[in-house]
């Protein structure tokens, strides 16, 4: 069976995350601790205990999220799995990405876990709060999002952040625009607007100081090919070429996650099975795009132990 491996991205952070895993399994509790080596930091004690507001910020969230799959992979792989052996393609959805690079041998945990942190740290800096904002459009259509932006914009940014699923665009821009989008898009037939808890406007033209800082980080950051290709989040397509990667990374920074396309794409290349390690996040959305393929997905030794049987 061919399976694609796929990661989640922020928004599936919250207290206790990893602490039962950690707890069952001394290789899990060391990938925890290499974690915080890599940052300086007590990332592990967040996740377990928080307090919510702390590990909610990007700069925490986005390395804990990382640490929690590849933390789920490694226990996998102690019991003998091998990610090369078993993946077609691996695919992460925005942080995700960082998770997959990493997963698929491309990048060192440490070195993941500090770019991550640089990454959040630089997108929320990017853009004083209360400036940008994101907000939900539920029943649009990719194209009345895009419309709806471009009508709002006026002066000011406002575009397609994430093309999640059938019915689930998300967009991103200076607050009054994306407030007017979602005006103009119930003029269009959508269903439904909604601005999100987020603390800035991610994947849009807003996050360039964030794209500049990430730019010169993975310049000289240790990147190699991974041994199974990268969906990546900007293209929609394969790469498995070291320095195609590190400028796609930059450029999804403020570049649209097109998750419903990556998706189709590793559908038509022939992927049957769908596996998301750490959250249960990316799945659903799978689901959603393509109902006929198989989801799976492994967080905690129960869920680990089940998937492992199965592959």
């Amino acid at each position: 069976m061919r399976r694609a491996f796929v990661f989640p991205g922020q928004g599936s952070q919250v207290v206790g995350m990893g602490k039962a895993l950690a707890a069952a399994s001394p290789v899990a509790r060391a990938t925890f601790e290499e974690v915080d080596d890599a940052l300086n930091q007590k990332l592990s004690a967040l996740m377990f205990d928080g307090p919510e507001d702390a590990l909610q910020l990007t700069a925490n969230a986005q390395p804990a999220i990382m640490a929690l799959s590849i933390a789920v992979l490694r226990v996998l792989e102690s019991d003998g799995f091998r990610l090369a052996d078993k993946a077609a393609y691996v695919a992460g959805h925005s942080l995700g990405e960082y998770s997959a690079l990493c997963a698929a041998g491309a990048l060192s945990l440490a070195d993941t876990a500090r770019l991550l942190k640089l990454r959040g740290t630089a997108m929320q800096a990017a853009v004083p709060v209360g400036v940008g904002a994101m907000a939900a459009l539920l029943g649009a259509s990719l194209e009345q999002a895009e419309a709806a932006s471009r009508d709002a914009a006026q002066g000011e940014t406002c575009t397609v952040a994430n093309d999640n699923a059938p019915g689930q665009v998300v967009i991103s821009g200076h607050k009054a625009a994306v407030e007017r989008a979602i005006e103009i898009a119930k003029t269009l037939g959508v269903k439904r607007g909604m601005l999100l808890p987020v603390s800035a406007p991610f994947h849009c033209a807003l996050m360039q100081p964030a794209a500049d800082a990430m730019a010169t980080a993975l310049a000289t950051a240790a990147l190699n090919g991974p041994f199974v290709p990268l969906v990546a989040n900007v293209t929609a397509a394969p790469v498995s070429d070291p320095d195609t990667i590190r400028g796609l990374l930059v450029e999804q920074v403020t570049g649209m996650v097109r998750w419903r396309e990556s998706v189709l794409a590793m559908a038509e290349l022939g992927t049957e099975c769908f596996v998301e390690l750490g959250g249960k996040v990316v799945g659903p959305m799978i689901k959603r795009i393509t109902p006929e393929l198989q989801v799976e997905h492994a967080g905690d030794m129960d869920s680990i132990e089940a998937l492992a049987k199965g592959l």
